[in-house]
């Protein structure tokens, strides 16, 4: 089963976590990015994340060239930005929908609190599908790296296999 690992980091902490599955999985990587970057640092990063997040803001990407017919399953990865799925991860979905419709979809969450169950499930709703082929939380897996964590990720990936 061909599947790419569709994801978006602010801080690392998703790259990371996409870059163990990648690896164990031999999957595809396909980092997404806003045209226009969220603050990174400080109080602003809070404010502005979280206001596009709770508003349901689709910011422009950056183009990406990539032939996503040829994979069986998607794999979306994301951090938590108030209990919500990351903005340019909803402007993917609403570029794919049909596709992410028709294909397994997993997902994995990076956060340092709470609220990626409540993502998950508006995750699922946008998409338009009633459950994930597997999903996982993952405590900021590059900040605060651990045998713990990496054992997750590890399990996550031979779940997705």
């Amino acid at each position: 089963m061909k599947t790419v690992i569709v994801y978006y980091s602010l801080e690392g902490n998703t790259d990371y976590a996409a870059k163990k599955i990648a690896e164990i999985t031999g999957s595809d990587l396909l980092r997404i990015n806003a045209k226009k970057t969220y603050p990174s640092k400080g109080f602003s990063k809070f404010i502005w994340g979280g206001k596009s997040a709770v508003m349901g803001e689709k910011p422009e990407l950056e183009l990406y060239d990539v032939d996503l017919t040829k994979y069986d399953m998607f794999v979306l990865g994301f951090p938590v930005w108030a209990s919500k799925f990351t903005p340019p991860l909803r402007t993917f979905i609403e570029e794919n929908k049909e596709m992410l419709r028709e294909k397994p979809v997993a997902a994995f969450a990076c956060q340092s609190g709470r609220g990626a169950e409540k993502a998950f499930v508006a995750l699922k709703k946008c998409i338009g599908i009633k459950d994930f082929a597997a999903e996982a939380v993952f405590i900021d897996p590059k900040a605060v790296q651990s045998e713990e964590t990496d054992k997750k990720i590890r399990a996550f990936a031979e779940e997705i296999m």
